[in-house]
């Protein structure tokens, strides 16, 4: 199941919404931003239908 889940970009603070697969507990993942092309790293904790916790990192 995914869900929506809304991250700052560490370097231009662009707002990105991210749909995650809500089956996996615990992932990482690295994603560009789509404004200033930079790759920054998502760590997200999930319960089946429910994103708990998500953070960007650079």
């Amino acid at each position: 199941m995914l869900a929506d889940a809304v991250v700052l970009c560490p370097f231009c603070g662009q707002e990105s919404t991210l749909a995650l697969d809500t089956s996996i507990a615990e992932q990482r993942f690295v994603t560009d931003c789509e404004v200033c092309c930079r790759p920054f790293e998502v760590a997200a904790t999930c319960e089946p239908g429910e994103v708990l916790d998500v953070q960007a990192q650079s």
